[in-house]
């Protein structure tokens, strides 16, 4: 179910916004959804973080080198795009 945050009690819009880690506009709905993740053994966690660990050796084996400056201007700006509001520390 979606819920209008204008129509929210003060006690629901924070908690809404401390599951969210930020504040949310009058203009903003939002959707509440509980699920059960599925169940995965040790061993199975084990082998995909090992897989994740060779793809992203391979990726970072293939990358070209760019400036620090640049690096960090690009994650800059991945991060406003993704968190509104969001604001680079000095």
């Amino acid at each position: 179910m979606i819920h209008e945050v204008k129509d929210l009690s003060p006690d629901q819009k924070l908690a809404v916004e401390s599951l969210l880690g930020r504040p949310v506009s009058e203009q903003e709905a939002v959707s509440v959804q509980a699920f059960q993740p599925p169940a995965i053994s040790r061993r199975r966690r084990q082998e995909i973080a090992e897989a994740l660990r060779r793809y992203f050796a391979e990726v970072d084996a293939k990358r070209q080198p760019v400036p620090a400056d640049v690096a960090g201007g690009i994650i800059d700006e991945a991060m406003r795009d993704s968190r509104p509001g969001y604001r680079p520390r000095q």
